[in-house]
């Protein structure tokens, strides 16, 4: 898998509620007291509120939040916001749409300097579909197939939301993903308010509400996380 120096932390889905232990815990591995908000998953979803949402949950953490607008391509190749990003040291990527956070951000300077971020020593967090995209492969939320991710962690995919219902009414999508990953790719179930979360070490454990499933060449596998490689 990818090295790199940087916490990352991928969480189900449900950020910023009650349940979310580990956001504090995540603070303090970054350091600092900020965390740079990116709503561009949820670009045409009121990220405004996105943002707010953050403002309040960090607040009761002694934190403050400051949000990056990054809603469009242009916004992701602007020097100036990038360079926000590479100051940062602790930023979030909300949830949202997992395509158009990816049609946004691959190959964007504001991607490079969240990879160069990341690698100096920087927690990066993505949130349902901020979770999704940030792997490679990703899998597709709109049948649960595998599809280019931004790649920003390799070797593993995952599904935020997992065991809602209304994500994934009869385990279709689930089934699908399961069954399409190659040999030896872990498919990572999370539930929401739950995060999967990298160690500097390259070492994998989950923190939050809920339990990770893992499944490996097709079924579920008892082992978990052992099988997320570094």
């Amino acid at each position: 898998m990818t090295g790199a120096s940087g916490t990352l932390a991928l969480i189900g889905g449900a950020e910023w509620t009650e349940g979310c232990s580990f956001d504090g815990e995540l603070l303090a591995m970054s350091g600092g007291t900020e965390v740079l908000v990116l709503p561009t998953a949820a670009a045409y979803e009121k990220p405004e509120r996105v943002v707010v949402a953050a403002a309040e949950w960090f607040s009761g953490l002694g934190a403050e939040v400051e949000g990056l607008m990054v809603l469009s391509r242009s916004d992701a190749e602007d020097a100036g916001v990038a360079e926000v990003v590479r100051r940062a040291r602790f930023v979030y990527l909300s949830g949202g749409s997992s395509l158009h956070l990816r049609s946004v951000l691959k190959g964007s300077a504001v991607f490079d300097a969240l990879r160069d971020v990341w690698q100096r020593g920087a927690v990066v967090a993505g949130a349902g579909a901020g979770a999704m995209a940030l792997t490679d492969p990703m899998v597709d939320p709109r049948g649960g197939a595998l599809t280019v991710g931004l790649g920003l962690i390799e070797g593993v995919a995952v599904i935020t939301h997992f065991g809602d219902v209304e994500e994934d009414a009869h385990g279709e999508k689930l089934h699908r993903s399961v069954a399409l990953a190659p040999e030896g790719l872990p498919i990572v179930g999370l539930p929401e308010r739950t995060a999967l979360i990298r160690e500097p070490s390259g070492t994998w454990r989950s923190a939050g509400a809920g339990t990770p499933s893992v499944f490996l060449n097709g079924s579920a596998a008892p082992e978990g996380l052992n099988l997320v490689s570094a």
